[in-house]
């Protein structure tokens, strides 16, 4: 698997990501690529591959107009996890909170959701769409996602949407997912996976690197990290085309019971 120099990668995906914040309402060129990446080849409009517009009214539940504009993901990974009530999600790179909104409504009463992020104004952002959408079960802390501040086998569900592929040492973020699952706890995540034939000058460019592109693994090195951090069942299945050497997909895996 291929890695990057992790604080570079860390440091690049903050600054781009605070800004995404502090942007927050303004027009936008889509979702996770931005006005400012060079996407490629993707379709007319990125807003129907990126972002909010992948939500339909049953997937967006008690997340709000303003949370769901700023999303900057590349699916829905609420819409696979099979939540329950009582159950603990967390979600990985938070980012203004949707995806955390929407499992809070799906896991009460009971349940709790959980957003980490390493960006402050991400947080800021996310707590402030809760207070609007007057969710109360949810928590968000700052966090790496190669360090995340839970305990060992605490929670149910780790969800994430198309921030992965941003991470500099991904089989270090997998397996601390697979730490923080219970036993049979389930992994469900829409990330970006990149085709064999990914061009060197693509995974060179650091600005498509922080527009999900550059960092994304193939199906088979996800696959690979994923059994390496001891998690079962793996299913992959593209979703939808971002970039002409990339797609989004749903990846699915479970933490073995015993």
């Amino acid at each position: 698997m291929r890695e990057t120099s992790q604080p570079d990668i860390r440091e690049t995906v903050r600054r781009r990501y605070a800004e995404a914040a502090r942007r927050a309402g303004a027009p936008s060129g889509g979702g996770c690529c931005g006005s400012e990446s060079s996407c490629g080849s993707v379709t007319e409009g990125r807003e129907e591959v990126f972002g909010g517009a992948l939500y339909d009214a049953d997937a967006a539940g008690p997340a709000t107009e303003t949370a769901l504009s700023q999303s900057l993901g590349c699916g829905v990974p609420t819409a696979v996890a099979d939540l329950h009530p009582g159950e603990t999600v967390l979600d990985l790179g938070s980012g203004a909170g949707a995806d955390v909104l929407i499992s809070a409504a799906r896991v009460a009463p009971g349940g709790r959701a959980i957003g980490v992020d390493m960006t402050d104004e991400m947080l800021e952002l996310a707590r402030a769409n809760a207070a609007e959408a007057g969710v109360d079960n949810v928590d968000f802390v700052k966090g790496y996602l190669e360090e995340l501040p839970l305990p060992d086998a605490s929670v149910d569900v780790v969800i994430s949407n198309c921030v992965i592929n941003l991470a500099g040492d991904k089989h270090k973020v997998l397996a601390e997912a697979a730490r923080v699952l219970r036993p049979g706890g389930r992994f469900a995540v829409s990330d970006v996976i990149a085709d064999e034939n990914m061009t060197d000058a693509t995974r060179a460019d650091m600005v498509q690197w922080t527009g999900c592109i550059a960092g994304a693994l193939t199906r088979a090195e996800f696959e690979e990290a994923l059994a390496a951090a001891g998690l079962v069942d793996v299913e992959i299945r593209e979703t939808h085309r971002v970039h002409d050497q990339a797609a989004s997909a749903i990846i699915r895996a479970t933490k073995p019971a015993t």
